[in-house]
């Protein structure tokens, strides 16, 4: 190569695909898929332009382990992520601060750096606002929904089915509908299949008893 002519470098966007596939596979999205992540979601370079954020820093930022991955890429190879994208920093007090201000909602040191790394990984599309507290919630809630699906007897009473459906529906305020690339990435059914759309195909609530009329 002549010595006047600078070697090509790779885009931090090119970088950030290669990082996404590398965590999440290589798997087609379909127009369906395009349609529920546009409709979830934003292109990054929006959600920057719109905060006077420098794409390609804070694409630095997402590949130092800084800031999460994008939690999808659209067919279009747009990168997109959710809008309160920079909502958890700007709590902990920048970017720097949030890996600790984030691991200090577990009590275990371990399960926050798990927890973290989950975090970065931008597969934390499970839930409408990736927070700690939210991560906990869901967490407990999934937790006790499979413990009462296991003990689950032959004809659970009315007061089981009450208790069964008063967590699925908090679950299901916390998490969106999911598509179908999510199944292919994840391997196989999400939270939202096992533990509220299963229990309510399983365990109807109870019917209301009749009024007789006076």
């Amino acid at each position: 190569m002549p010595a006047d002519v600078a070697p090509v470098t790779r885009s931090a966007s090119l970088l950030l695909a290669e990082r996404f596939r590398e965590v999440n596979g290589d798997h087609p999205m379909t127009e369906a898929d395009d349609a529920y992540v546009t409709a979830q979601f934003v292109p990054l370079d929006t959600l920057c332009a719109d905060h006077g954020e420098d794409p390609d820093e804070v694409r630095r930022l997402m590949l130092t382990g800084l800031l999460p991955l994008p939690g999808y890429l659209r067919s279009d190879g747009a990168e997109m992520v959710p809008r309160d994208l920079f909502a958890l920093a700007g709590a902990a007090g920048g970017v720097d601060r949030l890996q600790a201000w984030f691991t200090g909602h577990w009590e275990a040191p371990a399960q926050g750096a798990a927890e973290w790394a989950a975090y970065l990984s931008g597969r934390y599309v499970c839930l409408h606002a990736v927070t700690p507290e939210n991560i906990l919630r869901k967490e407990r809630l999934t937790a006790e929904i499979t413990a009462s699906l296991a003990a689950a007897g032959a004809d659970p009473s009315p007061e089981w089915r009450a208790a069964l459906h008063a967590r699925v529906d908090a679950l299901d305020a916390l998490e969106p509908a999911f598509t179908a690339y999510d199944r292919l990435r994840f391997g196989g059914p999400v939270s939202r299949d096992t533990c509220v759309d299963a229990p309510r195909a399983l365990f109807p609530p109870a019917a209301a008893p009749s009024r007789t009329p006076r």
